[in-house]
């Protein structure tokens, strides 16, 4: 190799070098790391390998730490927890939508009462979302209401109070009743789902489905004379357009029960919408107004 080519070699090593982060040499020789590991390993005398139970023990301890602390405190975070965990999987996670909604259907059917038929949707567990929420959400206000508000689906303070309506958004619904001269209590408040979804998250189809048999026997023992559908997706399930509540709204809508009721539906802005929009109160006002003359025998 001529002496040109181990110049250009070591150029390349020496770039290689800096490159690297290479800026100075610890020693003259290099250091066999390797060969130090093996004479130091033949020098310790050897002794039978011994399991290292350091984790297990500490595990088994805080385990029955937390056993000991959850009997003292049941209502702990760590005994709920325990207990969800050891919570049997409902067998109708594995029967078919179909089956689940014919017995949606037949118990729904059979509900001759309010109370009735919320017993039977208590007692439906073919719908996960009972064993996600906290509450079941069936209705508040008067049975015998001639206005029939539905909403989408139950928000947290919903879900925590167990009823339709609560917190922000139930005031913001109280003070439109108002402006048309009507209290909560005259008016008879349900959602299409009686239980709230995870993280709030939308209804999946599935989930409409099995609880729609509850809402559409809900309407026929109320028999109100108006319906009014606030939100996109209750507009939605109500109406059977997929056309989106800025299109819906304003515009009267006609639903037929399985009993053959017919009920108007006027579908409006959800009020957490108009508290997160305020200017699309003058809209919802617009509704309300055409809710008012037909609820006064006016038509509009």
């Amino acid at each position: 190799m001529s002496d040109t080519a181990i110049t250009a070699n070591w150029e390349d090593l020496i770039r290689f070098y800096a490159e690297s982060g290479v800026d100075s040499a610890l020693n003259d020789a290099p250091v066999d790391r390797f060969a130090e590991a093996a004479a130091l390993a033949a020098a310790q005398p050897k002794r039978a390998a011994q399991p290292d139970n350091t984790i297990r023990n500490n595990a088994a301890a805080s385990a029955g730490n937390a056993q000991q602390a959850q009997r003292q405190n049941p209502a702990s975070p760590a005994s709920q927890q325990q207990r969800a965990q050891q919570a049997p999987v409902p067998a109708q996670a594995s029967i078919a939508p179909e089956v689940l909604l014919e017995e949606a259907r037949k118990l729904a059917g059979s509900a001759d009462s309010l109370d009735m038929l919320q017993q039977a949707m208590a007692g439906f567990d073919g719908c996960r979302l009972k064993f996600t929420a906290k509450n079941i959400c069936f209705a508040d206000g008067s049975a015998n209401a001639d206005l029939m508000v539905i909403g989408d689906t139950p928000g947290r303070d919903d879900d925590l109070e167990g009823i339709p309506f609560s917190g922000p958004a139930g005031h913001m619904l109280e003070r439109i009743l108002a402006a048309i001269n009507l209290k909560r209590e005259q008016v008879y408040l349900a959602n299409t789902l009686p239980w709230r979804p995870p993280g709030n998250r939308p209804a999946t189809p599935l989930e409409l489905d099995l609880c729609r048999p509850f809402l559409d026997r809900q309407i026929e023992l109320v028999a109100p004379k108006v319906i009014v559908a606030l939100g996109d997706p209750a507009a939605k399930a109500l109406t059977g357009s997929r056309e989106p509540i800025y299109k819906l709204r304003g515009n009267w809508h006609s639903l037929t029960t399985a009993g053959a009721q017919t009920v108007a539906i006027m579908p409006s802005l959800h009020p957490d919408y108009l508290l997160r929009t305020p200017a699309q109160k003058r809209f919802a006002w617009e509704d309300w107004l055409m809710v008012k003359m037909r609820l006064e025998g006016n038509e509009a």
